[in-house]
């Protein structure tokens, strides 16, 4: 029995991308676009969300993945788009600000711009923390497919609902969920169809960020949420 051509089966996964670039795609709908026998295309289709290339719209069709953004726009590209915007919010703020991407289980800090004085939270470029503590994997994961979320649930330390307050107000807040002490702020960063670019950060000691953080600081948060998205657009 003959291996499959692997140039074959890439010209199939490219047809599905196209399949779904304008418009979601149940299974019935990609097989008519695509003319596909019905199991090669969910095998291809769940592969490719594997890879986040595809995601699952609230209905259940597929729909363009945040990773194609992300390839798209180039990591060091919205890495120094959001350190712009960072040095701001950390001025308004008063408070370290980062900006995190998703890689898989984990987020990376791929920009920061701490503050320079006084106790500070500080996370490095490149460092690599967990999806399933702090606020910026609430809003990380706030608007991924249930698939993606629910095999994190069990080892975080948030919940479903808390996901769904994120989804509802547009940022999420978290105390002492990845250290001690430390309280953040984020809002997740959306490209024109959605998609989750990242998300920006702030954050800083319990005692001065608060256990509720005050609207001006939220609407900090999420005007360079706004900021960063036009300009990587």
């Amino acid at each position: 029995m003959g291996q499959p051509n692997p140039v074959a089966v890439l010209d199939k996964a490219v047809t599905i991308l196209r399949a779904v670039a304008h418009e979601p795609a149940s299974l019935a709908d990609l097989v008519g676009r695509t003319g596909l026998p019905r199991a090669t295309a969910h095998r291809l289709a769940v592969a490719l969300e594997g890879h986040r290339l595809l995601r699952r719209t609230a209905a259940g069709a597929w729909a363009p993945g945040p990773a194609l953004v992300e390839l798209s726009h180039g990591s060091v590209d919205l890495a120094q788009v959001a350190g712009r915007h960072l040095v701001a919010l950390r001025d308004v703020s008063g408070e370290s600000a980062q900006f995190y991407v998703r890689e898989g289980g984990s987020r990376v800090c791929v920009a920061v711009a701490e503050r320079a004085h006084g106790l500070r939270d500080t996370v490095p470029v490149g460092a690599r923390l967990p999806m399933t503590a702090g606020s910026a994997a609430h809003a990380l994961l706030a608007f991924a497919p249930a698939e993606e979320v629910t095999p994190l649930l069990p080892g975080a330390s948030f919940t479903a609902r808390t996901l769904l307050d994120v989804r509802r107000r547009g940022w999420a807040h978290s105390v002492a969920e990845r250290e001690a002490g430390v309280a953040s702020l984020s809002a997740p960063v959306r490209d024109p169809a959605g998609a989750v670019l990242g998300a920006v950060s702030i954050s800083g000691p319990v005692e001065r960020l608060g256990r509720r953080p005050s609207p001006e600081v939220v609407g900090a948060v999420l005007e360079t949420a706004a900021a960063i998205a036009r300009a990587a657009s």
